[in-house]
């Protein structure tokens, strides 16, 4: 099974791994305007996270379904929840818009922001939550293809859409300047439209990544939705719901959980805030393997399910999980042995370089630990499993990060290594959880509730 789990994880893994690489460009360009303007545009990150992953949780319900549904050889199945997944996106967009753009000027005050850019932060927020029908499309539909095996398409959008926000960026950021390529000066138009700029080109990027991605759906063999039902179904409706909406808890509680950890390693000081920030920027593009295979497990297993093929179940488990190991073995390599230059990339601070790769170094040796839950979680969410993953992350969330970091930096009084010690923690409870949870065949044993006539 291993071509086929790759077939399926490449495409996921570079789509990702070229959202890094421009969140990296992205933070670059808008950092040039200065720290005011860098810190309006973080200030709300934590928001968007949170919005995304709540859009992408309902996905994962689509996900199992129709993934099982492609497995059993029901594509009519198919293509009535890909209908149902239309109606999600228009419900989802809609009220997403008017609750962040109703909410905008309210966020940055919750956030804590500094009153001095409170207003930029909200102009910035405004404007890229325009969009959200769009968003909602890009995230939920691009769920559906993948779960009918199509993972290019989301990848291509993705690409697109990045390639899109960097040339947008490079006009709208900036004003009419001139530029010198090879010995040659010419002058730039520039809107000079500063971080308002930068959202716009997010927007407008966003924008159109939601009706490219809309298109190729529409035009789609087996998952098309032309001609289905787009009104809301129950009889189909309720049993994603049951596998999205313990997703949608366990995205809610963890996002929190970062914004509570992020904001105790805040108070350290000013050198573990910024070793934190850029170690945390770096240590997420190593973790991209781990959520390519989680894409194809996840996949996989909802097709196997769906045919009720135990064997190639099975056999899904012991391929992709070695296969995983071994990918986290090699990235947790190359984190330990370039965090020094890597943490170089974003700062001259000798104090922040050597705290940042010192935690990344720690965290490296967890990495093939990491990569493990990742895995079984695709699996478990692929059969519709999403009760378990729920309990296991919110624990390991609030149970050991969350806590330790509180008495390691709030009552002992020590620095960021005690925090990232209780990150990997965390890490490590998973992996006990959901290796005991695999071995025990617990994982599989839940009721099929996705009856498809």
């Amino acid at each position: 099974m291993i071509p086929v789990i790759l077939a399926l994880a490449w495409p996921t893994m570079l789509e990702q791994l070229m959202q890094t690489a421009v969140q990296y460009i992205d933070t670059a360009m808008v950092g040039t305007l200065g720290t005011q303007a860098t810190a309006a545009v973080g200030a709300t990150s934590t928001v968007n996270w949170l919005i995304g992953s709540t859009i992408s949780a309902i996905g994962v319900g689509f996900l199992a379904y129709i993934s099982q549904a492609i497995g059993a050889g029901k594509t009519e199945e198919a293509k009535k929840e890909s209908g149902q997944a239309a109606a999600a996106v228009l419900a989802a967009g809609l009220f997403f818009t008017f609750l962040t753009t109703g909410l905008s000027k309210k966020v940055p005050v919750w956030m804590q922001v500094d009153e001095g850019i409170r207003e930029m932060a909200s102009r910035y927020f405004l404007i890229l939550y325009l969009p959200m029908l769009f968003r909602a499309a890009n995230i939920i539909f691009g769920t559906v293809l993948r779960a009918a095996g199509d993972t290019r398409t989301p990848m291509y959008t993705g690409l697109a859409v990045n390639l899109i926000n960097i040339v947008l960026n490079f006009f709208l950021i900036y004003p009419v300047r001139p530029v010198s390529v090879l010995g040659i000066r010419m002058t730039v138009w520039g809107a000079g439209l500063g971080i308002e700029g930068a959202a716009a080109a997010s927007a407008a990027a966003y924008t159109f990544g939601g009706i490219a991605i809309t298109c190729v759906l529409w035009r789609h063999k087996v998952v098309s939705p032309r001609g289905q039902r787009l009104f809301p179904d129950p009889k189909i409706l309720r049993p994603c719901l049951k596998v999205a909406f313990p997703n949608m808890l366990q995205r809610f509680a963890t996002s929190l959980g970062y914004v509570v950890f992020a904001s105790m390693i805040n108070s350290v000081g000013e050198i573990a805030t910024a070793a934190h920030t850029i170690a945390n920027t770096v240590e997420s593009a190593f973790y991209i393997p781990g959520w390519g295979m989680q894409t194809a497990a996840a996949t996989l297993a909802g097709n196997a399910w769906g045919a009720g093929d135990e064997e190639r179940l099975h056999g899904l488990a012991r391929s992709i999980l070695p296969l995983e190991v071994g990918l986290m073995v090699v990235s947790g390599g190359m984190l330990f042995l370039f965090a020094p230059v890597l943490m170089h990339l974003f700062s001259r601070d000798p104090e922040v370089i050597a705290l940042g790769a010192a935690v990344l170094r720690m965290v490296a040796i967890s990495e093939p630990f990491y990569g493990v839950p990742i895995v079984i979680e695709g699996i478990m969410q692929g059969i519709g499993n999403t009760v378990a993953p729920f309990i296991y992350n919110v624990l390991g969330m609030w149970g050991v990060r969350i806590v330790g970091t509180f008495i390691c930096t709030q009552i002992l009084g020590y620095g960021l290594i005690s925090a990232w010690a209780c990150m990997i923690g965390h890490n490590l409870l998973l992996f006990v959880l959901f290796t005991r949870q695999y071995l025990s065949g617990r994982w599989e044993t839940k009721r099929r509730t996705m009856q498809m006539t």
